[in-house]
């Protein structure tokens, strides 16, 4: 029979190199108070590292550059899952993303409908940040992060090379999402969503 160690390690190594993991992500497997004592015995046998408090992942080593931590993306799936929560890249990560900024976020922001919490991962802060279930109702969808991309830009700044770009990199499923998605956009950014998706030109370019 598996010690709850064993099957905690044994899920996070599932879920593979550079995820997170938080207690949460075991209280199938025991009550809160063993799974905090198998967290803090696999840490002091090094086979999982502390990246922050609650949050943990397997131990990486880059020859160059020693001990990496999890992906930011990875880092806020892991705080969401403890609340259930839906997340959705936004800001200056969301633009990043997608290809319209070249600019690496100095940190990385995601709404949410669970707690506004901020976590920091060497030098990169995870922000996940509490907001309406409105701006939430595009999560899970490319058409919520191209939401959240273009107002960070701006509508001054979308114009026919910021249309180029997300016509070549959405697939054409994602552009017809697009379109469905509009009642769920700013109306500004409806001709934009329609050119993408090749309906016809809204940039006023």
């Amino acid at each position: 029979m598996k010690t709850i160690e064993e099957s905690m390690l044994k899920r996070v190594r599932g879920r593979g190199r550079g995820s997170a993991v938080t207690p949460a992500d075991f209280l199938d497997l025991g009550k809160r108070a063993a799974v905090d004592q198998g967290l803090s015995r696999l840490t002091r046998k090094k086979m999982l590292m502390r990246v922050s408090r609650g949050l943990y992942a397997l131990p990486e080593i880059n020859e160059w550059i020693g001990e990496v931590s999890p992906a930011p993306d990875e880092v806020a799936k892991a705080l969401a899952r403890r609340g259930s929560s839906k997340l959705l890249p936004s800001g200056a990560l969301a633009a990043n993303l997608l290809g319209l900024s070249d600019q690496v976020p100095a940190k990385a922001e995601y709404l949410t409908d669970g707690p506004s919490c901020r976590v920091m991962i060497k030098r990169l802060t995870v922000v996940l940040k509490q907001t309406t279930p409105k701006n939430l109702a595009t999560a899970g969808r490319v058409s919520g992060v191209v939401i959240q991309a273009l107002r960070f830009l701006r509508r001054q700044q979308v114009g026919s090379e910021v249309v180029a770009k997300l016509r070549e990199r959405l697939q054409p499923a994602e552009r017809r999402q697009l379109v469905k998605d509009i009642p769920l956009a700013p109306a500004w950014m409806a001709p934009v969503f329609r050119e993408i998706a090749g309906e016809g030109s809204g940039t006023g370019e």
